[in-house]
């Protein structure tokens, strides 16, 4: 199917966009690593290979996880997979919804699906544009109307038309690659200065290769805390992107009230999943580590739509 020049020509805007975000962190990254190297004077062969190591080791589990998300989010839920055939009622609306929608943003239907949850809440996840899933519990199906469902649809739908499964992995790739690097450039450094400070001590070095390891180990804790508050930090900046996607498929007025209902018929649950950051709705309290914006802010930009 051939798109329309201006469709077109955002979805190349949005992939600018997200390798240059991709490239410009790889490059804040390997700035700040270049300049510890120097300070420290160690061999540069040596950063250059750790580095490799740590790229492997810090994209292979976001890249695994970003092309298992749609089987382990249908196995986790127990989703229920939904098709013109066996849906009904405002499942076959919104079946219906998101055809159109698929078909005027020039996707791929996204697979559709209900789960059984009273919690009023819907995810996008998938590898890809053309190979995504969208799914909905069975507490907002039954608490929003056709058109309120519609929004959140749109919602769900931006998510997937702008690519933020991919550049969320793009990210934390990126940061699994930084917390693994500097963790290990730390410690090796107060490795070797404690080793100095043994010798002209006299004394035998206390820190070997396992105490080197739990040292590394600590600060990858530390710093994955600061990675996490990045990667909140852009979740919450893409909620106002899908919100706004939304107000454009359909209208601003049904994705806040929709919002409004959410808000005020959540139903709080103990469990939480890796799928926190793709849902509709969070009962995060507003914090450096949420990965939604309150819903108040939410609906206030909404209403700016209005105007």
């Amino acid at each position: 199917m051939l798109m329309p020049i201006k469709e077109e020509n955002q979805l190349m805007k949005a992939l600018i966009k997200r390798w240059g975000l991709f490239l410009t962190v790889n490059f804040l990254v390997l700035a700040v690593l270049g300049v510890i190297m120097r300070l420290v004077g160690v061999p540069t062969e040596s950063w250059v290979q750790l580095l490799i190591m740590c790229a492997v080791f810090g994209f292979a589990g976001s890249v695994i996880s970003l092309f298992s998300s749609k089987a382990l989010a249908k196995s986790s839920y127990k989703i229920t997979p939904l098709t013109r055939e066996n849906a009904s009622g405002k499942a076959l609306h919104l079946y219906d919804t998101i055809e159109k929608m698929a078909a005027h943003k020039g996707i791929v239907m996204p697979e559709f699906g209900i789960y059984q949850s009273p919690d009023n809440n819907a995810f996008a996840t998938g590898a890809s544009k053309d190979k995504s899933l969208i799914a909905f519990s069975s507490g907002i199906m039954q608490n929003l109307d056709e058109e309120e469902l519609a929004a959140v649809a749109g919602h769900e739908m931006t998510h997937i038309t702008e690519g933020d499964m991919v550049t969320t992995t793009l990210l934390m790739g990126t940061m699994n690659t930084f917390v693994l690097f500097l963790a290990n450039v730390i410690a090796s450094i107060l490795s070797a200065r404690r080793g100095q400070r043994d010798e002209q001590n006299g004394s035998a070095g206390i820190m070997n290769n396992a105490g080197q390891s739990a040292i590394a180990m600590i600060l990858q804790n530390v710093l994955m805390i600061l990675a996490n508050i990045v990667m909140a930090a852009h979740s919450r900046r893409r909620e106002f992107v899908a919100d706004a996607g939304s107000a454009q498929l359909t209208s601003p007025g049904h994705m806040i009230t929709a919002l409004e209902k959410i808000s005020g018929a959540h139903v709080h649950t103990a469990r939480k999943d890796a799928f926190a950051i793709a849902k509709i709705n969070s009962s995060q309290i507003m914090s450096l580590f949420a990965t939604h914006p309150p819903i108040e802010k939410r609906i206030a930009a909404l209403r700016k739509l209005m105007v």
